[in-house]
Order: structure tokens, then sequence, then C-alpha cells
């Protein structure tokens, strides 16, 4: 018994595959080794197919209705990024016509304030004129008083010089009728 107590109690220092002893005694490993091809098949397969319907029904849905959402929601900014840029447009356009028709108007208040007064200033020279035209005319009228005023007074101081003169050169006294005659025809000549 007592062989056969020491080789119940053997133990077992080595590891491997049954049967997978090749190449100098050196086990394969085990996903290279072909008599492990069939079952490593069946469960590559199986795992594909487990992994493909997992996908198809959960994963791919999901990431399928994220892209939808992100689509829509892009589609809804573009929308509201082209409503935006019309109203900003019209915006623009309305500023711009605003800002037209208030030149224009401004251009009118311009054009009416110059015409205005221009009328003002032509009817005040025009007043002035008349004023200096009536002013001229009376001191034309004056002047002419005062001229032909110191004309009868020139006849007499003449009269009276040329009788002072003759008086002092001849010594005697003229008549006043030949005197007046002779002043006349010096003032005719």
């Amino acid at each position: 018994m007592a062989s056969e107590a020491t080789t119940e109690t053997t133990v077992h220092t080595e590891t491997g595959v049954p049967g997978g002893e090749a190449h100098g005694g050196q086990p394969n490993f085990p996903p290279f080794d072909s008599s492990t091809f069939p079952s490593q098949l069946l469960w590559l397969a199986i795992m594909f197919g487990l992994f493909y319907y997992l996908m198809s029904k959960v994963a791919l849905p999901r990431i399928a209705g994220i892209l939808e959402d992100r689509e829509d929601r892009i589609a809804g900014d573009l929308a509201e990024a082209d409503r935006l840029k019309r109203e900003t447009d019209e915006a623009i356009a309305a500023y711009e016509q605003a800002l037209a028709e208030a030149r224009n108007k401004a251009h009118t208040i311009a054009r009416t304030n110059r015409e205005k007064l221009e009328a003002e200033v032509e009817a005040k020279r025009t007043a002035a004129e008349d004023k200096l035209n009536q002013k001229l005319a009376e001191a034309d009228a004056r002047i002419s008083e005062i001229k032909e005023a110191a004309l009868k007074e020139v006849d007499g101081i003449a009269a009276e010089t040329a009788e002072e003169i003759v008086a002092s050169l001849i010594g005697a006294k003229v008549s006043k009728a030949e005197l007046d005659k002779a002043v006349a025809a010096g003032m005719a000549k």
C-alpha cells in the first residue's frame, strides 16, 4: 500500500491543453490551436449576432434619434437665422427708406426756407432801393432848389461884383439895366 499511497499523492506541475503538444513539446496558444477553431468560430458568430442585434435595436436607434434631433435643431437654428436675417434686412431697408425720406424732407424744408429768405431779402432790397430812390429824388429836388436859389443870387452877386469892378476901374457908376444885360451875356457864353 505504500506504493499506492505515493501514486495517489502525485502533484501535476505542468499545464497544457490535451493533445496540444506540437513544435518540440511546447503547447499551442489556444486561439491558434486548430482543434479549437470550430468552437471559436461558433462563439464568434453568436457574439457577432448578439452585438449586431443589440446595436441595431438599442444603440443605433438612440444614435439615429440623437442625430435626427441634432439635424432638426440645426435646421431650426438655420431657419431662425434666415428669419432674423430677413427681419434685419427689412429693418435696414425701412431705416434707409426713412433716412431717404428725412433727407428729402430736409432738402424740401431747406429749399422752402431758402426761397422764403430770398423773397424776404428781395422785398427788403426793393424797399431799401425804393426808399433810397425817394431820398435821392428828394435830394435832387432840394439840390435843384438850392442851385436855382444860388443861380438867382449869382446873378445878383455877379451884377454887384461887376458894378464894383467897373466903378473901381472906370470910376463911374453904370446903370442896373446895363449891368444885368452884360451879366446875362457873360453867363450865356
